[in-house]
């Protein structure tokens, strides 16, 4: 059914591109493209250069592209804005670019930091937009650039991503945990943690249901920005209890405030995102934060 699709991921060696490399196999061919001296990389692309981007997309000429990669280091990103909007600004328009002169369909991740916080209910796709920091502020004006040039597109955004790999706080209170006696944590910021793993098979069923011959999708009309995160909410204490609650060593666990912890760039209080979209136009649903963590600890 789908071996006519070329599917282009890049950053496949990402918590959510790990993953997506996996599960997009059965769904066409799948063509990793990033930068380093990884033999498994079939492409060389570097997104803070747009010719880089461009050169890469018209030779490989994909139906699909996955666009795993960004600049994720919030609180450095203070420092390295210009870079930072390069990967996370510019890169997402080159990409739109090229995937609307190829008829091709771009999904692009984003995030729950280009909300400020200020909601008590989880934030909808059309709820007004305010980031906090350079991170958020370049994520956001990236998904403008996909937005207004148009084309085939799903943005989907998500938030406190972990996963069995890179860097996240799965693996950060794992480490913490074997090192230390007491962690202090903060309480106060309230989200709802999501596991790679269900980023990527989630964003397989939907490419599986765009292409399939049973549906009449028009990915024209669905493309837009849809929220996809693991239901419920909690906090950064109570997630680091939950995995604390499974590591062989068990420390003290402290609940400080974010005054208590400052750091450079400012974070939402509240970034909940609500799932209704995806569910309606998809039939997508994550389980619960805590249910998905116990598979990922397993």
């Amino acid at each position: 059914m789908f071996d006519s699709k070329k599917i282009l991921l890049i950053g496949p060696y990402g918590q959510v591109g790990w993953e997506l490399w996996h599960s997009t196999q059965p769904l066409g061919k799948v063509i990793i493209a990033g930068r380093g001296a990884n033999q498994q990389l079939q492409a060389q692309i570097n997104l803070a250069d747009p010719d880089s981007i461009r050169r890469v997309i018209r030779e490989i000429k994909p139906s699909i592209v996955l666009n795993a990669a960004a600049y994720t280091k919030v609180d450095k990103a203070e420092q390295e804005s210009e870079l930072v909007y390069r990967i996370n600004a510019i890169a997402p328009g080159v990409l739109a670019e090229e995937c609307l002169r190829l008829k091709a369909l771009l999904i692009h991740y984003s995030t729950d930091y280009v909300f400020d916080g200020n909601h008590t209910n989880p934030y909808t796709e059309i709820d007004t937009v305010n980031p906090l920091g350079v991170y958020g502020t370049s994520k956001l004006t990236g998904e403008q650039a996909i937005i207004d040039i148009g084309g085939q597109y799903l943005i989907l955004r998500t938030a406190w991503v972990y996963g069995r790999r890179g860097q996240n706080f799965l693996l950060t209170m794992q480490r913490l945990a074997a090192e230390r006696e007491e962690l202090k944590i903060v309480a106060d910021q309230i989200g709802a943690p999501t596991w790679s793993r269900m980023i990527a098979q989630a964003t397989s069923h939907i490419i599986a249901q765009i292409y399939s011959p049973f549906y009449q999708l028009d990915i024209k009309s669905l493309s837009g920005i849809y929220h996809l995160t693991n239901a419920g909410q909690t906090n950064w204490y109570e997630f680091a209890k939950a995995i604390i609650a499974q590591s062989k060593k068990q420390p003290r666990l402290l609940p400080i405030t974010t005054a208590d912890y400052p750091t450079p760039a400012k974070r939402p209080a509240y970034s909940v995102l609500s799932n209704a979209k995806l569910s309606d136009l998809f039939g997508i649903k994550l389980p619960a934060w805590d249910q998905a963590l116990a598979l990922a600890l397993r």
